[in-house]
């Protein structure tokens, strides 16, 4: 979602030129791969909920659109909005992982909070924090702020959580031993090795 609202971004400025549409653009294009490669592997279910997820996306930029266009007559108004609007959507999607750190908190294990993915999310944060510093955006500055936070709360939480997870704590895994007797075919049968 910010992915797509960013794409507008620079085009609702006072500079007309785009200014990092190329940087934006190459990150939908990353986003647009992923979903495929999700898509692809994903059964028929989930296929069918990530495409209504995409069609309402895409209805409400296409309203998003017309409005600021429509409405907002003045280029700091339509980048206020758009901005905002983005910003959000950024927080949204830093704040996802909550979910995963409630689990990691009741089980005491990391297993389902990978930790490559809580890093390079906080790097990633991280650098568009610094970049937004260097010229004052607040659209930028906020969500990214807040995404270096929860990265962070993220490793924190790994390193305490992580020693529990070695030592087989955390959710319990069952041992099941199942035996099948092979002396009688489905048919009842006996089975004769000749």
């Amino acid at each position: 979602m910010s992915g797509l609202v960013l794409v507008t971004f620079p085009y609702n400025s006072e500079d007309m030129e785009g200014g990092n549409s190329g940087t934006i653009l190459i990150s939908l294009a990353i986003e647009v791969v992923f979903l495929f490669v999700f898509l692809f592997y994903s059964d028929k279910r989930k296929r069918f909920a990530l495409a209504l997820v995409i069609l309402a996306e895409l209805i409400f930029m296409a309203v998003l659109a017309a409005l600021v266009i429509t409405l907002a007559h003045s280029w700091r108004l339509r980048s206020a909005i758009i901005g905002t609007i983005a910003a959000m959507a950024s927080i949204a999607m830093y704040a996802s992982p909550l979910a995963s750190m409630k689990l990691v908190i009741s089980t005491k294990s990391v297993e389902y909070m990978p930790f490559s993915l809580s890093l390079c999310s906080l790097l990633n944060s991280l650098c568009w924090t610094l970049y937004a510093l260097v010229g004052i955006d607040l659209c930028i500055l906020v969500p990214n702020g807040i995404g270096v936070l929860l990265g962070l709360a993220q490793l924190l939480l790994y390193a305490k959580y992580y020693k529990y997870s070695n030592r087989g704590g955390g959710i319990e895994k069952k041992q099941v031993h199942v035996e099948v007797d092979l002396s009688e075919l489905p048919n009842g049968k006996p089975f004769n090795d000749a």
